[in-house]
Formats: C-alpha cells, structure tokens, sequence
C-alpha cells in the first residue's frame, strides 16, 4: 500500500466514523474526528466543531434525529491537506402541520483535512445539498405544502427547510447545491487548500 493509499484509507475511515458516531450519539468519539479549530456548517448551524457537538446533543437528548447514509468518497491528497467528498443522504424525521414527515436530502460531503501529529481530522466541513424530497409517513395522508415558505429556500434542500423551519430552526440560504456560483466557490477554496493556503476558505 502506497502512502497515498493509506492516507486515503485513513481520510476515509474518519468520514465514516463521523456518520456512525453523530447518528448513535457517541458524542465522546465524535469529538476526536474534528481538529480543534474544525468548522461545521450545516442549513441549521454555522460554527465551531465544539459548538456543533454541544447542539447536537441537545437535539438528539430532546428527540431531533437527523440521520445519515454514506456512498462513494473521493480524497485527493497533497502532503498534510486534502480534500474528500463524499456521497450521502440526510434523512430526517419531524412534524410537519400536525402530520409525520419524511425528509431526504441527497448531496456530498466536501471536507477540507489535515494531518497533524499524524492524525487525519477534518478542519471544515461544507455539505452540498443536490435535491431532497418529501414524504408523508402516512402513506394514506394528504397535505398542502405553503408554497412561498418553500419556495424561500434553494432547491437543493428545499423541502429539509422547510420540514426544519417548522421544528423552530433557523435555516441558511445560499448554501453549495450541485451547480451555481457557491459551490463554484467552494471548489475553488478546496483547490486553494491542497495548494497549501492558509485557512480553508471562508466558511459560510
């Protein structure tokens, strides 16, 4: 195995680990995936590693469950930095107007790592939201959507902020969806980290 290879391998099992350890509440293991100064941005949070974990918690104590399922990941390595997308699915369960309701949002995890003292972690980490949609878990039920609330959002992840809003969370615009000039950004921010720039972009 080359290095490259087991830095790939590494880079990748620390993305897994994310999803298992976040979705299980494992919150002590969850915390060794982040450098000390990892950024997580998500539609609902924009902050530090430590804060996102600290809100997590108390959503998953409180009932919120927002789930994940990985795909294929992709890691391009440069010495210490690297970039890994990854296919996934968030799945998340809430009321929505009195009714049970299934949101799932496809995309990719684009995380921007770092090797230190010979450990991969993530620095940052930007979800690019593709498409989502909306399911009632009643498949016998009907429900009328508010159309200028949805249409408010970006149509990668539409309807999760929608079904989110209605939870009481603040949701972000302008987040990366599978084209447009935001995640033209990103990919350069990404390009500028493996070429060794000082901070992984500018974090939304």
């Amino acid at each position: 195995m080359t290095l490259v290879d087991q830095d790939t391998l590494e880079i990748r099992t620390v993305v897994e680990n994310w999803a298992v350890w976040r979705d299980a509440g494992d919150w002590d293991r969850f915390a060794t995936v982040w450098h000390e100064d990892g950024y997580m941005t998500a539609t609902w949070f924009q902050g530090t590693a430590v804060e996102f974990i600290a809100v997590s918690r108390k959503g998953f104590d409180n009932g919120v469950r927002i789930l994940h399922f990985l795909g294929g990941t992709s890691v391009d390595v440069h010495g210490d930095r690297a970039v890994a997308q990854t296919k996934m699915t968030i799945n998340q369960r809430a009321e929505v107007h009195g009714l049970d309701a299934d949101v799932v949002c496809t995309g990719r995890f684009y995380d921007f790592f770092e090797k230190r003292n010979r450990d991969w972690k993530i620095v940052r980490r930007q979800p690019i939201y593709e498409k989502d949609r909306f399911d009632l878990v009643d498949p016998a039920a009907t429900l009328t959507l508010d159309a200028e609330l949805l249409q408010r959002f970006p149509i990668g992840y539409r309807h999760l902020a929608y079904l989110q809003t209605n939870a009481g969370f603040e949701i972000k615009t302008g987040l990366p969806g599978l084209i447009g000039d935001a995640v033209e950004t990103l990919y350069d921010e990404g390009r500028a980290w493996l070429d060794g720039a000082p901070t992984p972009g500018i974090p939304l």
